[in-house]
Order: structure tokens, then sequence, then C-alpha cells
């Protein structure tokens, strides 16, 4: 029986520890937080990025090393806080894998300096961030998105393989989604699929694309 109210049972800050050190691994994870936003920030290739989500990072970092404060010794509290966060819902999702990463970097560091690894979280914030950087920097594993072509083609040229050879040198996949007729039935349109190589410009592309189609509509979208 005494085991069991020791374990739920809530003594404080985590054994023996100060509320000084509480606050100095709150004022650090803060510190790395921001680091970590300003990395963030530097290696951000979007149109613009959130503001929202760079104040997430360090809020999340501050909380977490706050909560590991408190969990570290107690495992009734762990419990209850876990059932908590169980219940807590998201109202937007984050789609990009690398902002994903951001917040996992973020908790990390807050659970660190939260379990007084001051050392670490320091080692960890600044190595993880060269990394990120440099694989930014050097655009590590660079490829292009799929794109969805749409080439109109008079009826007289219509065939299945008219752009066969073009596609087969300029892209790294390519798939036929779509033909329909248009223009009163006198032109068809055809919906491809493609990767377009990391070499090709999309001008190139096109260009070629037009020499074969009468120099008729062509368009090239992203997804």
């Amino acid at each position: 029986m005494n085991q069991i109210n020791n374990l739920f049972s809530f003594n404080g800050m985590a054994g023996d520890h100060s509320i000084w050190m509480s606050l100095v691994a709150m004022v650090l994870a803060t510190i790395l937080s921001l680091v970590i936003t300003q990395v963030y920030k530097a290696t951000f290739n979007g149109e613009r990025y959130s503001q929202s989500f760079v104040h997430t990072i360090v809020m999340m970092s501050v909380v977490v090393s706050v909560v590991m404060n408190v969990v570290s010794d107690n495992a009734g509290v762990a419990f209850g806080l876990f059932a908590i966060f169980s219940l807590i819902r998201f109202r937007s999702a984050v789609t990009n894998a690398k902002d994903i990463a951001y917040i996992f970097f973020g908790l990390c560091v807050g659970m660190t300096a939260g379990l007084y690894q001051f050392e670490l979280a320091i080692v960890l914030t600044f190595f993880a961030s060269l990394v990120f950087y440099l694989l930014f920097k050097f655009d590590y594993g660079k490829g292009k998105d799929t794109q969805i072509l749409k080439v109109t083609v008079p009826e007289n040229l219509n065939h299945e393989e008219l752009f066969e050879d073009i596609l087969n040198d300029m892209t790294e996949f390519h798939q036929l989604r779509q033909v329909e007729t248009t223009n009163l039935g006198t032109m068809i349109l055809y919906t491809f699929s493609i990767r377009s190589k990391v070499d090709t410009r999309d001008q190139v592309l096109l260009d070629a694309i037009r020499e074969r189609n009468a120099n008729l509509k062509v368009s090239l979208s992203y997804l």
C-alpha cells in the first residue's frame, strides 16, 4: 500500500532540485529554441513562413522543459499529463515534413533541458542546427516535384506517342493521365503527369513540345 501511495505522490520540483534549476532549464530552453527558429527562418524555402509556427517552437520547448521537470520522478503525474495531452487536437495539420522535424527538434531540446542535461541540450542544438543548415546549403537530395503537363494537339496530328521521345529524354517519370477533345472536337487535349529531370528547364521542355504540336497551347503546373 505504501508503494502505491509513493508512486502517485507529488513532492514538489522533482527530487532535490531547486526552483532555480527549473528556471535555468526554462531560460536555456528559450535561448536554444530561439537558435532553432533562426535556423528555421534561414533554411525556409517557401513563399512565407508562419510567425505562429515560429512562436510555437519556442513555446513548446519551454513548456516541455517544465513538463519533464515535473514528471521526471513521478510516474503518476506522468500518466496524468499524458492523458491530458492525448485530448489536445490541433486545428491545422502540419503538411511539411521539415516543419514536423523542427517541432520535434524543439521538443527534444526542451526535454533535454528539463532533465537538467544542459551541456547535451547545447550540443544537440548546435550540432543539429549545423546539419539542417548544411542540408539546405548544399541542396542535398534535390529533385523536382510531380507536375501536370497539358498539351493541345490538332486532330490531324493526334497519336499517343507524339511526345514520347521528348518526355523520355527530359523527364524521370511520365504517364498519360487523360485524353479529351476540345474546341468542338477539332483539338485533342493530352494531360500528362511528369517529373522533370533536375537539369531540365521548364522553358526548354515547353519549346520542344511546341515544335511538335503546331505551336498550340501548352501548360505546365506544379502540384
